[in-house]
């Protein structure tokens, strides 16, 4: 019967929402003028940022995070922030009412990554038995994980939106406030999540991962992994936002891999725990990308562009 739960919450909720409807007014997006020949400073249609559809849900857009009325501060810093309760709100919505109204598109990602939690939650037991975990590597993970903690990846958020203001970046700016949007989605999904299924950590009891046997609060339970959700939710919005600068993709998930497997070797955590916060953290952050990225900021050089015109001109010169 856990099971049973288990696979109807965990899969509905990681891998339906992707193809809702939104019943959120969507933003008016005229699409943006075509780039002037003659104008060199302004990137041409096949730039790096140019915009494509990089979302594996494809949700449908909604109202934007950085609307065109924000470009340039012209609301002030902190307006943009004012939406982020009803949008976290209608997020919400759409997260728990998902397993209703998914599409057939979806199943693979049911599938793959539904089937790849369930058979790590059963040889949870056995890996945590026979994987090495000397001294040294416990004590490793346990001070490499405080760079998933939430006291770690807020101010991060931060310093993509103030950032952006300092450097004139609206894509910048709007990295920051769809990473601080997910961040807040995957902490109430974890929160939800962990009280439901109220899973020992693999130093509790006889190691065995039960469920709704764990002896800290339900709310700091071991199921799903919280640094595993919400590294992998800000990995996801950053790599979505730059999906052209490779080295921005290596570095972001490379970041939450080393979370996560810091969360390994501290002993907190069953493989079953982060594949599932993992998938959660991805998928979230792909959703929201989606659902509030402005296509009108590809078009706008990002602050990496600028610093590599700086260098291509320091080395013609």
């Amino acid at each position: 019967m856990k099971m049973r739960l288990l696979g109807f919450v965990l899969l509905g909720l990681t891998f339906a929402y992707g193809q809702t409807g939104t019943d959120e007014p969507p933003q008016n997006q005229t699409p943006p003028a075509a780039p002037a020949a003659t104008n060199p400073n302004r990137p041409p249609a096949n730039a790096k940022g140019q915009s494509r559809n990089r979302s594996v849900l494809k949700p449908k857009p909604g109202q934007m995070a950085i609307k065109p009325k924000d470009y340039s501060d012209a609301t002030g810093y902190i307006h943009p922030f004012a939406r982020m309760a009803r949008f976290v709100g209608y997020d919400q919505k759409v997260i728990w009412t998902s397993p209703f109204h998914t599409s057939k598109r979806n199943a693979k990602w049911w599938l793959i990554f539904g089937g790849a939690t369930g058979g790590l939650i059963a040889a949870d037991k056995y890996v945590a038995r026979n994987a090495p975990n000397p001294g040294w590597l416990q004590s490793l993970g346990t001070d490499t994980s405080y760079l998933g903690s939430a006291y770690t990846l807020l101010p991060i958020t931060a310093a993509f939106y103030f950032g952006g203001t300092v450097f004139h970046s609206d894509h910048f700016r709007e990295t920051g406030l769809i990473a601080f949007e997910s961040l807040a989605d995957v902490t109430v999904e974890m929160l939800a999540l962990k009280s439901i299924f109220d899973r020992q950590r693999p130093l509790e009891g006889h190691g065995n991962g039960e469920f709704e046997a764990s002896t800290s609060p339900r709310w700091n339970s071991s199921f799903p992994s919280g640094h595993a959700i919400e590294t992998m939710a800000l990995a996801s919005v950053v790599a979505h936002e730059y999906p052209h600068e490779r080295w921005v993709k290596i570095l972001a998930y490379a970041y939450a891999a080393g979370v996560i497997g810091s969360r390994l070797a501290a002993n907190r955590h069953f493989p079953g725990d982060v594949c599932a916060g993992g998938a959660l953290g991805w998928f979230t952050g792909d959703y929201v990308y989606a659902h509030r990225h402005n296509p009108a900021l590809d078009k706008k050089p990002t602050i990496t562009d600028r610093i590599m015109d700086h260098v291509h001109l320091g080395l013609g010169m």
